[in-house]
This record gives structure tokens, sequence and C-alpha cells, in this order.
């Protein structure tokens, strides 16, 4: 037997070294991030033998104050759970769905009160019954959210957070348009619903801030753990995906979904204006799709000029709409805020039903700009996609009101506030055409509608061009102008035209922006996104990091990675 080398002995001795270097590392790092999960939600409550019931009592309270100290209402939240907390021994998971329960009770009890007041039992103003009908919709998608949000997804870390995250926003952006939808009608009204809603909107925030926290500090040791050596990457648990598409997708429906890069498409139903399909309007059409269904639903629209408004509603998942270009299948409307409809009821085109897609298909709402509000699509759809797709109105063309979403190779008209919502969105590749207004209006591109600065959401617009359309010229058009105190809105890589103001963004009230904004200009083109006048706002960020930008990518921001090969659509899934 051979007698081992120096150089043997040296390399044993160094991997003898490094494997002790790793179980240090991983031993310490495991109890790193228990002490920071432990520190955040405040719960370093063990089984207490000996102390009396009052001694149990004052620790558990110590420790709900610990969690509710994090959050934006810290005295809601503590009056909220202290007296449900019945156990000396929770873990996190058990303390953030306490939270949810509390907020979930809160609303539907609110919901119920709200409908019942005796203010509302006699109400003839057509414009108010509309905002009640909308204000009905919007609380029962919140309490849908929030009871989404009681399950924690069985995905990995970053799948499960954002999902739940994504459901608490949602649920927060529902209850405040509910609200907002009487704020153009009536004060006394928009005053009784914001009384009534408050309490859970701000349990929602609560549930919010705390599985935001704990995300947010698993990150970090992620972080700290990785730049010591690369221990502790992301645990995947079970996926819901199979490769690039989801598992409960088969292989005929995976087929049919790649067919889309070039061959011709199997479909479930046609619609034609000619009467050569199955149906002669997309409603009809949309009355046929399972309730609920994992499968994917094809509906091909054949070219045409489809007058009506649709609603996919929130019970038709997974339907996939096909048209035979943005120029050829037209859906179309009129419904706007001046003939008397509220914002949120009068688009053209409404999805509720997640998972929706949509290819080569245009939506416009015709109302024109002397009608104020009138929007093309409303998407509150989660994993939503448009992809190639037109969207024209003036005011309030595009309302990406919550939840993840993605547009590909869209081209998008508008005046004032015509992208807006509270969503979190990304636009690719998209063609962005401000046109003339209403004489003295000046145009706003985006007015994103951020509430909390814990919600996931904000606009994200990535190689896109932002360009006049034919008959605008002399008109003030600005990047956006803050519609929320936490509105987030990012253009990167996007070339724009000389017609965008040098100041770049416009106040939404006043001659200034709350230091709560996050506006950032990241790698632009053109003479429109020279920043050297730029307004001097604190919030608005001309030279963020890559890092900084990254965090607005297809794939962290929407985490759409994990979910758009499916659709179909091509995207790129970094800056």
């Amino acid at each position: 037997m051979d007698l081992p080398s120096a150089n043997d002995q040296e390399n044993k001795a160094a991997r003898k070294k490094t494997i002790r270097r790793i179980s240090i590392i991983a031993i310490s790092s495991i109890v790193f991030v228990g002490c920071v999960v432990a520190a955040v939600v405040g719960i370093t409550l063990g089984k207490n033998n000996g102390n009396s019931s009052g001694s149990n009592s004052n620790s558990f309270s110590t420790a709900i104050k610990a969690v509710c100290d994090i959050t934006l209402y810290p005295q809601s939240c503590y009056n909220s759970l202290g007296p449900l907390a019945k156990s000396d021994n929770l873990k996190p998971q058990d303390i953030y769905k306490l939270s949810v329960q509390v907020a979930v009770d809160e609303l539907s009890r609110a919901s119920y009160e709200f409908f019942n007041l005796p203010e509302l039992k006699n109400i003839s103003d057509p414009m108010t019954v509309k905002a009640l009908e909308s204000c009905h919709d919007l609380l029962s998608l919140a309490l849908d959210s929030l009871n989404e949000s009681l399950a924690i997804p069985n995905k990995s870390l970053l799948e499960a957070f954002s999902d739940l995250k994504t459901r608490l926003s949602a649920a927060g952006t529902y209850q405040q348009t509910c609200i907002d939808g009487f704020g153009n009608i009536t004060y006394a009204f928009a005053s009784i619903a914001s009384h009534n809603l408050k309490n859970s909107g701000e349990y929602t925030s609560n549930s919010l801030a705390i599985i935001d926290n704990i995300d947010q500090s698993i990150q970090n040791s992620i972080d700290s753990m990785n730049s010591l050596g690369g221990i502790g990457r992301r645990r995947r648990l079970l996926m819901d995906f199979d490769g690039d598409f989801p598992s409960w997708m088969g292989s005929k429906d995976r087929k049919l979904l790649q067919s889309s890069k070039g061959e011709k498409l199997k479909v479930d139903v046609v619609v034609a204006k000619d009467g050569t399909g199955h149906f002669r309007n997309i409603s009809e059409a949309l009355e046929v799709v399972p309730e609920k269904s994992n499968k994917r639903f094809v509906i091909y629209v054949k070219k045409g000029y489809y007058v009506e408004n649709v609603r996919v509603e929130k019970s038709k998942w997974n339907v996939m709409m096909i048209g035979d270009g943005m120029d050829a299948t037209i859906v179309s409307g009129s419904l706007n805020f001046i003939d008397g409809t509220p914002t949120f009821q009068t688009a053209t085109f409404a999805v509720f039903g997640k998972g929706f897609i949509a290819h080569d298909m245009g939506f416009r709402n015709t109302a024109g700009a002397a009608k104020h509000q009138a929007v093309a699509l409303m998407s509150t759809a989660d994993l939503s996609v448009f992809y190639r797709c037109k969207f024209d109105a003036y005011q309030d063309t595009l309302y990406s009101h919550s939840n993840r979403q993605f547009y590909r190779e869209c081209t998008i008209y508008g005046t004032v506030d015509f992208i807006f919502g509270n969503s979190a969105v990304v636009f690719q590749n998209c063609l962005i055409l401000p046109k003339k207004p209403m004489p003295g209006q000046q145009n706003t591109i985006t007015a994103q509608g951020k509430i909390d600065p814990n919600q996931n959401t904000g606009l994200s617009f990535q190689n896109c061009t932002v360009w006049p359309s034919a008959n605008l010229t002399g008109v003030n058009t600005f990047l956006g102008r803050p519609w929320k105190n936490y509105s987030t809105t990012v253009f990167m890589h996007t070339t724009m035209a000389s017609f965008i103001d040098p100041k770049g963004w416009l106040p939404w009230v006043g001659t200034t922006a709350p230091d709560t904004i996050f506006y950032a200009e990241y790698k632009n083109f053109g003479p429109g996104a020279v920043t050297k006048n730029r307004v001097n706002w604190t919030g608005l960020k001309l030279n963020i990091s890559s890092k900084q930008a990254s965090k607005f990518s297809v794939k962290q921001f929407i985490q759409g990675d994990k979910w758009l090969p499916a659709a179909g659509v091509t995207f790129n899934k970094d800056i």
C-alpha cells in the first residue's frame, strides 16, 4: 500500500476543513433563520411550566405586541389578535393565519352591515346603484382573496410568499376600489364605505405586513448564507410545475399551447360574426366555458367588429382567446363615466377569471375624450397574459387592476392616466401611443395605485417605445402621476420621443409628490429620456443599480419564468 503524498495529505486536510466549515455554516444558518423568524413574529414562546396563567397571558401578549409592532396599524393588530390568542406555543404560520382569519371575519361582518344600512335601502340615483353593484363584486373578490391566502401554497419559498402577498395585496386593492368608486359620485357614501371598511382594511394590511416581514427576513438570511459559500439555497418543495408546464396540463394541452409557434391551433369554440362559428358573439361563447376548470379552454374569435361588453367571470378559469390580429378581431364598447357608469364598470372587456390569455385581439372604448373615464380593458385576473393585443381609448384605457399580469408586443393608445391600477404588471416590447386629449388637458401615461408599502405591486415597462400618435401635437405629455401614496412605476430600456415633457412626471395635486412613491428611469433611450430637467422628487430614482432594476423583471416581479412558458408567449425573464 502506497503512502499518501504530501499533496494528498494537504488536500485531505483541506477537504476536512471545508466540510467542517460548511457544517458550521449550515447549522448556524438554520439557527439564524429560526432566530430571525422568531424575532420577526415575536414567538419566543415555549412551554412555561410552573408559571401562573396570568404569567402565560402576559408573555403571550408581549409576543403579539412584537408581531404587531412591524405592521402599519399596530394598535388594531394588537386589539384584534390579543384576545384570540389561546396558545402559548404558536408557530409563525399560526400567527399569520390567525391575522388573516381576523381580516376575513371583519370583512364579512362589515360587508353585511354596509349593504344593509338604512341609508342604502331606497337609493334611486342610477350611478350610486351601479357603484354599490361594483362594491358588492369587489368585496366578494376581497373575501375570496383573503380565504385563498389562508392556505400556504405547497411550492418553493419564493413562489409561496409571492402567492400569499399577491392575494393579500389584491384583497386590500379590492376594498380600496370599493371606497374609491363612490369618490366621484357622492362624498357621503364614500365616507360611509371608508368608515365601514376601516378595520377590515387595516387587518388585511396587518396580515400583509406579517408575511412580507417573514419573507424579507428569510431572504436576507439566505443572501447572507449565500455570501458565506452558497449554503442556504431555497429548498424546493413539491411544485405545481413539471418542466415549463403546470402539472395539471396534459400532453394534448401542451401540444396545443406549443402549436402557437406556428402550427394550427385546436380550439374548443369558434366565434364568428358571419355565422360560420358556434356563436356570433363572445359573451355567448363564455357561457359554455366550464366552471373553475384547470384545463385550458380555447376560444377562437374570427375577424370582425364585436360590439359588446364582455365579462370573463371569476369562475371561468384558464380561458385562452385568440383572434385574427389586433386590427382584425376587435371588441368595442362605449360605456363611460359621464353617461352614468362608474369607472370599474365601464370596461369594454373585463377579466376576472384567473389564467386568462388573449392573443391577437383589439379592445376599444369609443366614448371619446369628452366622456372622461372610459376603460377599454380591465383585468383583475391573476396570471393573465395579453400578447399582440391593442387597447384603444382616451382616459383610463387600460385598467390593470390587481394580481399578476403580463403584456407583450401590445399597442396602447390613450390620453389621461391611460395605464392605471394596482397590479404587479410587466409590459415588454409594447408600443405606447399618447393621443390628442380634450382642449386644456395634459397627457399622463400612467397612474399607479399602490396603497400599502408592503404590497408587491407596480408598473414595469421594459424595452417599450413611447411615441406620439399621429394626431398628437403641442400637448404636454408626462410619464405618469402618483395616484396613491406608494405609487410605483419603472421605465427600463425604453425609447422615448421628444414629446415627453422634460420634467417627466406630474404631481397628482399641488406641486410635488409624496416622498413614499417609487418612480425610476433606468437606461432609457431617445430625446424624451434625457433626465437632467426631471422633477426633484425624493421618490424619483434616476440612478438605480442593475440589482434594483432586476427586482422589476419578469422573473422577480411576477415570477413569470414559472407560469409564462405555459402561456405560449415570448418573454424575457431578466432585464
